[in-house]
This record gives C-alpha cells, sequence and structure tokens, in this order.
C-alpha cells in the first residue's frame, strides 16, 4: 500500500464522521438519535467513492442524515474531510462491506438509497456481487421504510438493463428510468450532481443511465 494511502487510512482513524468495520454495528437502528443528534430521516450512497453525492446531498437538504458507504478508506476520506472543513454536520461515512448492511442498520431505518456508479462486475461468475442483484435488493428492502426511494445512476448499458430485468421480475414500482439521462427531461439539481467518475465518462460522450423505483 502506498504511503498516501496509508496516511489517509490513519487520518481517517481520527475523523468523527468516520465509523469503521464494527462500529457502525454500534448505531444499528440509533443512527438518527445517536450519530447525528436529530429524528431526521436517513439517506445511504452505496459503493459512494469519493463521496461527491453524499457531500452535495447534504448540503441541499439540511433536514435529512446521509451516510456514504464504502470499504476503501483512501476514497472515503475525500468526501469526510470535505464535510469536515465545511462544517457540514449531516454526513457521515462508514466502511464496510455492502454485503454486511442488514449488521448495521435496522429494518426500516432508512428512507433513500442511492447507489452512483458501481462496480458493473460484468462478468456473468460475478452476477451475485452486482449491487441489484436480487440478494442485495432483499437487504435493502428490509432496512429501508415502506415508501423508501432507490436510485441508480450508471454509465454501464448492461447493469441498467440488468437492474430493469430485475425489477420488473421482482415487480417493483419503476417511478422514472431514462437511458440519456442529461438529454431527458428529469435532470434537476439533485441528478445534476456528478461525481469524478461521472465527470470522466461524460467527457468521452458516454451516456448515463438511471433508474428510480421503490416497493409495493
Amino acid at each position: 500500500m502506498g504511503k498516501d494511502k496509508l496516511k489517509k487510512f490513519a487520518a481517517i482513524n481520527t475523523f468523527a464522521n468516520v465509523l469503521q468495520l464494527d462500529e457502525g454495528k454500534v448505531m444499528k437502528g440509533q443512527w438518527a438519535a445517536k450519530h447525528f443528534g436529530n429524528g431526521q430521516p436517513i439517506v445511504l450512497e452505496l459503493a459512494c467513492g469519493k463521496g461527491e453525492y453524499t457531500v452535495n446531498l447534504a448540503k441541499l437538504f439540511p433536514d435529512r442524515n446521509f451516510i456514504g458507504i464504502d470499504y476503501k478508506g483512501n476514497r472515503i476520506w475525500r468526501g469526510a474531510k470535505t464535510a469536515l472543513e465545511d462544517n457540514i454536520a449531516n454526513v457521515a461515512f462508514l466502511r464496510i462491506q455492502i454485503e454486511t448492511i442488514l449488521d448495521h442498520f435496522a429494518n426500516g431505518e432508512v428512507s433513500e438509497i442511492w447507489i452512483t456508479f458501481p462496480d458493473p462486475q460484468p462478468q456473468k461468475s460475478r452476477e451475485k456481487k452486482r449491487l441489484t442483484h436480487p440478494a442485495f435488493l432483499e437487504k435493502y428492502r428490509q432496512i429501508m421504510e415502506p415508501r423508501g426511494v432507490m436510485h441508480l445512476k450508471t454509465d454501464n448499458d448492461g447493469l441498467y438493463a440488468y437492474t430493469l430485468d430485475k425489477l420488473n421480475e421482482l415487480g417493483l414500482n419503476v417511478h422514472w428510468q431514462t437511458a440519456d439521462l442529461y438529454r431527458s427531461a428529469m435532470v434537476d439539481e439533485v441528478l445534476s450532481i456528478k461525481t469524478y467518475y461521472e465527470k470522466k465518462y461524460l467527457d468521452t460522450g458516454k451516456n448515463i443511465n438511471y433508474v428510480q423505483w421503490g416497493w409495493p
């Protein structure tokens, strides 16, 4: 591991807005009250990377609490540091494997989930690693409140098509969908937030897929 990564891992150990591995279990069912000190809704960004969506959503919606989740601490460092420097109090980051999400959030604790530019895991042998695989969707269902909403933004056309197929198979409610977000009429101040990777894809002319859904 490079020196820069080691420094970032050491730094997040001192950040009050970062919880790691088993620390998140302490907050299960109590994120709003125990960590944020309020009763505001909880919104997650999965595979958050540098946390651009987490931080920018928190700026737009100070009446909600936002938690970015990723396993790579050197990426989390950027978003967590920005939130601390800008005194954004309604932001936290959780360093865990997303497979363990049920260990860290109680039934009905989360109101909204964003999945922004995840690894599409295109190989058939890695289908179960896709964050919109039915096994993951079932985990999300358990921690979401009944009217909770989910979002996927991806440059990967295959993952987008796969996700739509699974949502249809499971009978979930697709609210909005587009295979070319920035040429649609759907773009607003929320959907126009761009991650580091999204900017790179747009610079090459790549279309951006988006789908929003919920449970019956």
